[in-house]
């Protein structure tokens, strides 16, 4: 099976919010997605930005956005985001009492359709949906904060994860959130993820291009095997 490419997304809430126009053309030349939280102060403690700011940064940039809702209710709410342009929009698993009619509903919008899956919940529940989505995340932490450190014990899920989609030639992203870094995105690429959010390493760095080329290229090395 020929392996993907990875993706790197940067994460906008570790940007600083007084410049986020500047700092998404910050990544701009390298960034494969752009990673939006939005937070709603009911499924996770923080509140973070919602449509409004995706509508506007949609209209500085082409880099394609990887919307994560973590938020109650996103039946409601998911496809606003697909009509907005974002290019995949991710919900949890734990805030949606049938993911499948969702996920529909965010292809029938325009986007791809992305599952979540929080630190505490297990995977093997949601292994038959995945035929459904296009975006498998899973946390490597628990949601709602950034900067947390990198759990590894949870890649046992991404593990998981890979052998079933790679025993159903699923064509579907696994996507890792959380304390994702120079220091641990090789583990997480080594599991089977192929696709990695990361927020601090990228925007705390003084190049953050630079940055997440260097994480890419570490992803390559440990999914080749190089």
């Amino acid at each position: 099976m020929t392996v993907p490419p990875p993706i790197v997304a940067p994460s906008i809430l570790a940007a600083d919010f007084a410049r986020l126009a500047d700092e998404v053309r910050a990544v701009e030349p390298a960034a494969d997605w752009l990673h939006v939280d939005v937070m709603d102060n009911h499924f996770v403690p923080n509140l973070t930005i919602g449509l409004p700011v995706v509508q506007s940064l949609r209209a500085v940039t082409e880099i394609p956005f990887d919307v994560h809702l973590m938020i109650t209710d996103p039946r409601r709410w998911a496809p606003g985001y697909a009509d907005a342009g974002a290019y995949n929009v991710t919900f949890h698993a734990e805030a949606c009492d049938d993911p499948v009619a969702l996920a529909k509903d965010l292809r029938s919008a325009g986007a791809k359709a992305g599952l979540a899956i929080d630190r505490d919940t297990p995977i093997e529940p949601y292994l038959e949906l995945l035929p459904s989505f296009d975006t498998l995340l899973i946390m490597t932490i628990k949601a709602g904060f950034g900067g947390q450190r990198f759990l590894p014990q949870l890649l046992d899920k991404v593990r998981a994860a890979r052998r079933h989609v790679d025993s159903g030639h699923l064509e579907l992203r696994i996507e890792v959130d959380g304390g994702i870094a120079a220091d641990t995105i090789e583990q997480a690429a080594a599991a089977g993820a192929d696709a990695f959010v990361a927020g601090t390493a990228v925007y705390g760095a003084d190049d953050p291009a630079e940055a997440v080329r260097r994480l890419r290229g570490l992803a390559e090395r440990a999914m080749t095997g190089a």
